[in-house]
């Protein structure tokens, strides 16, 4: 199968049209879904899970074109516990006359809220401000969602009802929780997922102008530690300056990670090269919101440093808080070290490279105890099928600007389930966010013009695909 035949600007430009008229009702749509506070973290109310999924089995069945739309669930992986993850939506279209089968993944779950003293407008209340519509999910994920649905309608308008095109949705509800069940309610679902492409809305954009496609993606490996020192708390006047407390122990064990430069100090730790993009300092510091005066770290390219080199940060301490300290050393520290690794790293191999440098760098003969780990594949686009160069077309001529390719410096490690359990397919990531969506941070938003061409992107790549025959 072959995608040897271009889009016409006939085609572009039905595309285009339909797109344009289904708009303002795709924003509408969008708005109603940032409307459910559906998040999959033990303390919020998994009846908004429920209402979420319902409402997007809801959204698929409007279209007409599926021949089951069905909500399921699956158990959780065994370290989560005894009990079903949350609500995923599956609906399939069979291809017919050869044509391929194409997945389209997203997610209805949503962050937390965080703290609603920075947000600007409410956080579950849809608004549009300056070409923005801002609110929890408003770009990760359920703009993924929406661009699913109108390319969807589109194609219908555009090839008509009877299209050749094999379409599965598959929306899962927990991917902002570490998606605890999805292995699981993979290889359950395995025949209703089967797809020759798959395509992952759940990523980005160099800019809101210059569409991209993310090629790469660091892993992840988290590791909790414990410093111990003492076996019972002491007074710091007595036995200061003769023992050591675990917290100034912990402290010169987490300053050992990078060296002066803040290049990641665990030796033997993969790295590699990343597209050269205009990524400029600048363009960096704005995104970021780093302050005025304060330094980037680390050596080598931005793209490099990003995306393809591993990256350590502290992100947890367990000490005590300054109101509640008094002059007592504390006998034992607990941190949270997360590290993301490059392409073509192992986890397994990065865990315990991590492990080796903390233990020839512990002081004093503290005592070094491990807790609980969480890791997670990087991925790499390797495959030359027809869907990339098709997606890539698709837009250039929805953006009018030539695509990019991308790295990640997070991570998507169900990724690497999807690469493992479907290893014929064609596994694609893109998405409608841009370096100021904010996902996951307070005054999350997508830029309503980057979405409208996302939705005509993904339209013409199925307008694309529907034409090909094995």
């Amino acid at each position: 199968m072959t995608a040897s035949n271009s889009l016409s600007a006939a085609q572009v430009s039905q595309v285009t049209d339909a797109v344009t008229a289904a708009f303002p009702s795709a924003i509408g749509t969008l708005g109603d879904l940032v409307r459910i506070p559906g998040i999959a973290w033990d303390a919020f109310d998994p009846e908004n899970l429920e209402r979420s999924a319902a409402k997007v089995a809801e959204l698929l069945r409007e279209t007409g074109v599926f021949d089951f739309i069905e909500i399921r669930k699956a158990p959780v992986a065994a370290e989560y516990g005894d009990k079903l993850g949350a609500p995923a939506v599956v609906a399939r279209r069979a291809a017919k006359n050869g044509a391929p089968q194409i997945l389209l993944y997203a997610h209805h779950d949503v962050q937390p809220p965080g703290d609603a003293t920075i947000w600007k407008t409410p956080e579950f209340q849809p608004t549009i401000i300056d070409g923005r519509m801002y609110g929890r999910g408003a770009a990760d994920d359920k703009a993924g969602i929406v661009a699913h649905l109108t390319a969807i309608e589109t194609l219908k308008a555009v090839a008509g009802a009877d299209f050749d095109l094999g379409i599965t949705c598959f929306i899962e509800g927990e991917e902002e929780a570490g998606s605890p069940s999805f292995r699981n309610f993979l290889e359950a679902n395995a025949e209703d997922l089967k797809s020759d492409v798959i395509i992952v809305a759940d990523s980005g954009n160099f800019t809101t102008e210059i569409p991209g496609i993310t090629t790469t993606l660091r892993g992840l490996v988290s590791q909790v530690i414990e410093v111990r020192t003492l076996d019972h708390a002491v007074h710091s006047g007595m036995f200061g300056g003769v023992v050591p407390d675990a917290m100034t122990a912990m402290i010169r064990l987490l300053a050992s990670l990078h060296d002066a430069r803040g290049n990641v100090a665990v030796a033997g730790l993969h790295s590699s090269k990343a597209a050269e993009l205009p990524l400029t300092d600048a363009m960096m510091r704005a995104d970021s919101g780093l302050l005025d005066g304060v330094q980037f770290i680390g050596e080598g390219s931005l793209t490099d440093r990003n995306w393809t080199k591993p990256a350590i940060t502290v992100i947890g301490i367990d000490g005590q808080t300054v109101a509640l300290s008094s002059n007592t050393m504390l006998p034992s520290v607990k941190a949270k070290i997360s590290m993301r690794i490059a392409p073509g790293e192992q986890p397994e191999r990065a865990l315990q490279l991590l492990r080796d440098h903390l233990e020839a760098n512990l002081p004093w003969g503290a005592k070094l105890d491990y807790h609980d780990v969480e890791k997670g594949k990087p991925y790499l686009v390797t495959d030359g099928g027809w869907a990339k160069p098709l997606l890539e077309e698709a837009l250039g001529k929805a953006y009018g600007h030539e695509s990019v390719d991308l790295g990640i410096g997070g991570s998507i490690p169900f990724i690497a389930d999807l690469v493992e359990l479907f290893p014929a397919a064609q596994i694609l990531v893109t998405g409608v966010e841009d370096p100021d969506s904010r996902a996951h941070s307070p005054n999350e938003s997508v830029h309503l013009g980057g979405l409208k061409n996302a939705m005509v992107a993904e339209a013409l790549l199925l307008l694309g695909s529907n034409s090909l025959k094995n």
